[in-house]
């Protein structure tokens, strides 16, 4: 199964790392190519459904089927009524840093041959998919660090998403 990830290490405790990414709304703070981001059912514990609006008007529904404490959470995230790809968000601590990984398997499209799937993910796919999750990742050091929402493509624009 073809994925891409990307992690960083932070300074701060895994209790703050955790509140910025399971607080309702949580990538209208940090997420750079977030136009709003609200919460559409959740449960006493836990969200189990928000929606996404890109900056570019793109509007995706993310379903959360696990969420662990303190650790992270799992989630398919697409369009409505369209193919979900798998996301993971991830945190680990050590003596001298916390650190927060994000995985997506995104889902394979029709419109590219089995055949040729490989190619397109390895050289294209992939390459964006790791920006993307960078800027993501940055935003929330970003956030951490300063205490600041970060501002729309603070770290440079996006095709798929700006």
């Amino acid at each position: 199964m073809y994925f891409v990830s990307c992690s960083i290490s932070l300074k701060n405790e895994k209790k703050d790392v955790w509140k910025a990414i399971s607080r309702h709304g949580n990538l209208n703070f940090f997420h750079p190519f977030c136009k709003n981001n609200e919460v559409i059912e959740v449960d006493e514990n836990s969200i189990k459904k928000d929606f996404l609006i890109y900056l570019n008007g793109m509007m995706f529904e993310r379903e959360f089927y696990q969420w662990e404490k303190m650790k992270g959470y799992k989630l398919m995230i697409g369009k409505k009524n369209g193919k979900k790809s798998k996301v993971i968000w991830k945190i680990s601590e050590n003596k001298n840093y916390t650190s927060l990984s994000i995985k997506v398997f995104p889902y394979k499209s029709d419109k590219i041959s089995s055949l040729l799937y490989p190619f397109f993910f390895f050289f294209y796919i992939k390459p964006k998919l790791k920006r993307y999750l960078k800027s993501v990742l940055n935003g929330l050091k970003f956030y951490l660090y300063n205490n600041q929402t970060v501002t729309k493509n603070q770290f440079g624009k996006h095709s798929w998403f700006s």
